[in-house]
């Protein structure tokens, strides 16, 4: 038996962090949005009791360190399911972009094994299997627009975003997020985005009450170590983007559009001023 399934990437519309716990961990309140850029995983059961994976993207590891790879063992081992899997991944998302391209594909992994292993596992319970996988596994599995509170594991499904082209540039820096939380002072920042606000424009479908409303806090840190990601940014605005914001804990920039045609003289304007090569227009995914 044989299925394919999509990965899809996200950005956060609205990034706040509000404290740092006694027990090291942060307590986020942001507004993630899936986008139609995606990853393909296709899924083939053999009779050896093996894991394969294998995938276009040299840089990945193959083994027990992917997160595809743990999220086939984690069902195989739950379910004593003593067949095998062969999973080829094929990499569109960046790598190490802040747009969970790593959870994507773990979400994908644990519908692809509950599918062809018709194990009839309810979402709710995948997602519980996801949150041992990583953070923003859990939403990667609900998509769409969502309200991600306490340490990311809290979600609430939010009114879609309304239609927009978004454009996504990567610049070639690797960010790492560990980093930018430890030097993000949580308990010391005097500003806080309008999540709230941002809400209340998506229910409202308001593209403008939600784009002047964009804000990621993660930028204190960030962007200031790496100033070609405010270049981005700027870039993107003078192109005509109603705004421009860095996803997660970076690298990777978007920008939102009302235009496709403007969106992709934005990109063109990045790639020509070599800021990224990784430069994508895409859409909000909404379910």
């Amino acid at each position: 038996m044989k299925i394919e399934l999509q990965a899809y990437g996200k950005v956060n519309l609205g990034l706040d962090v509000l404290r740092r716990r006694p027990d090291g961990y942060h307590e986020v309140k942001m507004i993630m949005q899936t986008v139609k850029l995606h990853d393909t995983l296709t899924f083939e059961t053999v009779d050896e009791d093996v894991i394969v994976l294998s995938t276009n993207a040299d840089e990945l590891p193959v083994n027990e360190d992917n997160l595809v790879y743990k999220a086939c063992r984690m069902l195989k081992q739950e379910y004593q399911i003593t067949r095998g899997i062969r999973v080829f991944l094929q990499k569109e998302l960046p790598v190490a972009a802040g747009m969970a391209g790593g959870s994507a594909d773990a979400a994908a992994a644990l519908i692809g094994m509950n599918k062809i292993f018709d194990l009839q596992i309810p979402k709710h319970k995948l997602m519980e299997y996801g949150v041992k996988l990583g953070a923003d596994v859990p939403y990667c599995i609900m998509k769409g627009t969502a309200l991600s509170e306490g340490i990311g594991e809290k979600l609430t499904a939010l009114a879609p975003m309304p239609d927009c082209y978004i454009l996504l540039a990567k610049p070639p820096i690797a960010v790492s997020t560990k980093m930018v939380y430890e030097n993000l002072h949580a308990n010391e920042l005097k500003e806080h985005p309008d999540i709230d606000g941002m809400v209340i424009a998506l229910e409202e479908h308001s593209l403008q009450g939600i784009t002047e409303r964009m804000e990621n806090v993660l930028e204190t840190v960030t962007q200031v170590r790496y100033p070609v990601i405010a270049e981005i940014k700027a870039c993107m605005k003078e192109c005509g983007a109603m705004n421009s914001l860095m996803s997660g804990s970076g690298p990777t920039v978007f920008g939102i559009f009302t235009e496709k045609e403007k969106a992709e003289k934005a990109a063109d304007a990045i790639r020509s001023r070599k800021l990224a090569k990784q430069v994508f227009v895409t859409q909000p995914y909404n379910v």
